[in-house]
């Protein structure tokens, strides 16, 4: 999260269009619904309709599309016909889960694609195209359950995005959910950035950030897995949570206490279990917790069920390391399993300090 005096510092940049800014910052214009680059020559909004992202994919997944004047995607007069092509094929039809269809039917080689997105937005075409349709369902998610309740009044009649969005990520659109199993979905803001939650009255089902690769996914297999549709709204399980996080963050908490489900098979459970039980500030080896479930032999399904965790610092698989002391890898980022990690070391050292 961006601090509130360097959001200001932004601002000013933004009035005073400081081309130092560039690539620092993007600017989200709520009334508008698009991100500019710090020199847009538009008209500027006041701060109070302003987000301001340090990654143009940021942006991208608070459901902003890019502005066609300053092109906050590429430097003027610099983008190849192709990924013009491309983006204004995107936001045609932004829910879009693209094939290798889709680009035949573009006379676009997709490998080509790739590359070039890459190259300038510093994210694949799969990953630029997969942050705006996340982002339009998260829009509402983050919006809470009037979003629904607007489009349900108005009969969808500018809804159609907004329905497509949702089932594609919810798996039913709000009209039709009937009395079918609910479970609501939040966002919420942390320190290492927006994190979706998902539960029921009773449990916390997931809790992921927003820009984990397969999010999407992950999403859906929760509704299969539970026969569920689901919804943006609030539960107790994800006030606590929310409420238990921001302890965390603040240093006042290390042990949560939030009510889980876990959706996985025998093993899964197994090995999301044993992480419970690393101690804040230590960790284990993929070889230890695969012992500890009694399947010594098993580290890499151990290390695959670690990464099929669906509840993120809960469930501390950040705290499972290689054999050789390598972080391994991490669904929300490296930076993400580094971060905790330092943050519950130092909070227990305090802690043993003021004992």
């Amino acid at each position: 999260m961006i601090p509130a005096d360097k959001k200001w510092e932004y601002y000013q940049a933004l009035l005073d269009k400081k081309s130092e800014y560039e690539g620092i910052f993007y600017v989200g214009v709520k009334t508008t619904g698009v991100f500019c680059r710090p020199t847009c020559p538009a008209r500027k909004p006041k701060y109070e309709n302003c987000e301001f992202y340090e990654t143009a994919k940021e942006a991208l997944l608070a459901s902003f599309r890019p502005c066609q004047r300053c092109r906050p995607l590429s430097h003027p007069g610099h983008v190849s016909e192709l990924v013009r092509k491309l983006v204004h094929a995107i936001e045609e039809n932004p829910e879009r889960r693209w094939t290798e269809e889709d680009f035949r039917n573009l006379s676009v080689d997709a490998s080509t694609a790739r590359r070039q997105f890459k190259k300038r937005f510093g994210m694949t075409f799969v990953e630029y195209a997969r942050a705006r349709r996340m982002g339009i369902a998260l829009k509402h998610i983050r919006s809470g359950s009037a979003v629904i309740e607007a489009q349900l009044a108005t009969g969808y009649e500018s809804g159609g995005g907004f329905r497509d969005a949702f089932s594609r990520m919810m798996g039913a659109a709000p009209a039709q959910l009937g009395n079918q199993q609910v479970l609501k979905a939040a966002w919420l803001d942390t320190r290492l950035g927006p994190m979706l939650a998902i539960a029921d009255e009773e449990a916390l089902y997931l809790l992921e950030f927003v820009d984990r690769r397969g999010l999407e996914r992950e999403v859906e297999r929760l509704r299969s897995r539970t026969r569920s549709a689901v919804i943006p709204g609030s539960s107790p399980p994800i006030r606590q949570i929310e409420s238990e996080l921001e302890d965390y963050f603040e240093g006042r908490l290390t042990e949560f206490t939030t009510p889980l489900r876990l959706v996985g098979s025998p093993f899964q459970k197994k090995v999301w279990e044993q992480l419970r039980k690393i101690p804040p500030g230590r960790t284990a080896s993929y070889a230890a917790i695969a012992a500890a479930v009694g399947k010594p032999d098993a580290y890499r399904a151990a290390a695959q069920a670690s990464g099929a965790n669906q509840l993120a610092i809960v469930i501390p698989c950040h705290r499972v390391i290689r054999s050789d002391g390598d972080l391994g890898g991490y669904g929300g980022g490296l930076s993400r399993k580094q971060w905790p990690l330092g943050h519950e070391k130092q909070e227990v050292t305090e802690e043993r300090t003021r004992g």
